[in-house]
């Protein structure tokens, strides 16, 4: 039965969404169908969706047809001879039905080899049933599925429109986003910039560090399978959303995709663009890893290379912090921390080196700087912090820079669980003395007030600082005096007399009075080395609480 002519044929083109309607492979498997034993005896894929199941045994049937339709017939038209067959199917060919189903019986007892032959060459589905069968029975259980299965698409686009607008209204992140087109298509989600570098990705089925394995080849030639929607506006775009290959439907990956796509562009157009889409990437990073978001080594490497940070590298800890000009207005100071970030970039770029950087409460900017392992890294590090430091010194307002160290590490997620650490530092290193500044500085380096500046906050610590100068205090505001400087001067000089009165610019025997007086309120011995220490942690104590509260 197989062979004959080779019979070539324009398909009709038919509009409608074939995702969603069951297949002729479907069909065939419904127990009404599977009743009249079903036989496939020729033609092509049984993939192909059936938009309609339509009952006819008119010979001409096929000028009355759209495309996407399942014949059932009793054959009537194929009683006529092999000729009239041949053209009966091949106008069903042309008319771009889904397959044929012939109920063998009065007209038809069985099949012509030139039946088979016909519709292999055609590509035609053509299947026998064996039994009689009601025809309305398939006709009312297919068109069931088709109507629900296109009323749950209407639902779907409804839901997807609702979630998206809610997103849009309430100014949702990018993150959120690409997690919400995720969660509705079970699919990892990947949104990138022009670069190809990964902006935010909702990983699902996967691990994030092997979907970013080599990212910027992959998306650069967008494997078979895979969707890509542009984002942004048409002569604007300025990203794409990315579905790796998977089983969902086209259609509906289009429609979730598209509409994300649409509330990232209105939430840059919101945002405009703050302090720029891979910033927002890096400090979303950052604090994803900070906060346990990130647990594995691997999946936090892959999304920050993807960011630009180097791999294989010695990962530092380090945080930025600055004295600057009060500024009221909130648009300047949202101004001088782009530009302090704009800064922090250029300095990377002078020392050419990589880094994460994320802006941290007021001024402060804490990163992750990667550098290679070989070579001297208090090198590496010195030149890239001298570098990141001159360019933010140039910011309007900037008054002094300071930046704080941690622990260097080979896990980037360590590294990231030490920025507080650094922060500390920072703030620390902020308070001392500006005389003979560093390039950085370490927990060493801010010593004593770096350990008290850890506990300041302590219920006992501040009480301990009370119970040590509060006599002091309040005899400075009873009599309007400021022996409290003095006996500032007196520890930093480390009880040297001579100088401290040199300092103070009075004599001697003055100089003994007052602290005569100040041993009396406290009641203490200057020269005893433990008095001493109390006083100048007490006093330094004060000091970090003052800051403390300004800040």
């Amino acid at each position: 039965m197989r062979g004959g002519p080779t019979i070539c044929t324009r398909f009709r083109i038919s509009y409608y969404d074939s995702s969603v309607l069951p297949s002729v492979a479907d069909v065939l498997a419904m127990p009404v169908v599977r009743a009249g034993e079903p036989e496939v005896v020729a033609g092509g894929s049984l993939d192909r969706p059936v938009r309609w199941v339509h009952v006819s045994d008119v010979a001409d049937v096929a000028q009355l047809l759209a495309g996407g339709e399942l014949i059932l017939t009793t054959g009537q038209a194929m009683s006529h001879g092999d000729i009239a067959t041949v053209g009966y199917l091949t106008a069903l060919a042309a008319a771009g039905v889904s397959g044929l189903v012939l109920e063998l019986g009065e007209y038809v007892p069985e099949l012509a080899p030139v039946v088979a032959a016909t519709a292999d060459a055609l590509g035609l589905p053509l299947i026998v049933l064996h039994r009689i069968t009601r025809f309305v029975e398939i006709t009312e259980a297919v068109h069931r599925v088709i109507v629900a299965e296109q009323y749950a698409e209407l639902e779907f686009a409804r839901t997807v429109h609702e979630t998206f607008t809610e997103l849009s209204v309430r100014r949702a992140s990018l993150a959120e986003i690409v997690k919400t087109a995720a969660d509705m298509l079970d699919s990892s989600v990947v949104l990138e910039d022009l670069s190809h570098r990964v902006l935010t990705l909702t990983v699902r089925h996967a691990t994030t560090s092997a979907l970013l394995e080599d990212w910027e080849t992959t998306s650069r030639m967008l494997p078979g399978g895979w969707d890509a929607v542009a984002v942004g506006p048409h002569t604007q775009r300025w990203g794409r959303l990315i579905l790796p290959a998977g089983d969902v439907p086209t259609a509906r990956a289009r429609m979730v995709l598209e509409r994300a796509a649409q509330t990232l562009t209105l939430h840059r157009m919101i945002e405009k663009d703050r302090f720029g889409l891979h910033r927002q990437a890096q400090t979303g990073l950052i604090d994803d890893m900070a906060n346990g978001r990130v647990l594995d080594e691997r999946d936090a490497v892959a999304r920050a290379a993807a960011l630009g940070l180097a791999r294989r590298a010695a990962y530092v800890p380090l945080a930025i912090d600055l004295a600057a000009v009060a500024e009221s207005d909130p648009v300047a100071r949202q101004r001088r921390a782009a530009g302090i970030l704009d800064a922090v970039t250029h300095g990377l770029g002078l020392a050419k080196v990589t880094a994460l950087a994320a802006a941290d409460q007021g001024d402060r900017v804490g990163m992750i700087l990667a550098l290679p392992r070989t070579g001297d890294l208090d090198a590496g590090l010195t030149a890239a912090c001298t570098a990141i430091t001159g360019e933010v010194r140039r910011v309007d307002g900037v008054e002094r820079v300071v930046i704080g160290v941690g622990a260097e590490s080979d896990s980037l997620l360590d590294t990231a669980h030490e920025l507080p650490h650094a922060a500390h530092v920072a703030e620390v290193a902020l308070s001392l003395a500006s005389s003979a500044p560093r390039p950085f500085y370490r927990s060493g380096d801010v010593r004593l007030r770096g350990l008290l500046s850890l506990i300041r906050n302590e219920p006992g610590v501040q009480r301990f600082a009370e119970t040590e100068l509060s006599a002091l205090l309040r005899h400075d505001i009873r009599h309007n005096a400021d022996l409290t400087h003095t006996l500032r001067q007196f520890l930093d000089l480390a009880g040297n007399k001579t100088e401290l009165a040199r300092r103070l610019n009075i004599s001697r025997p003055t100089l003994y009075d007052r602290l005569a007086r100040i041993e009396r309120i406290l009641a203490v011995d200057l020269e005893d080395g433990e008095s001493r220490t109390s006083l100048h942690a007490a006093l330094l104590i004060r000091d970090l609480t003052a800051n403390t509260d300004v800040r």
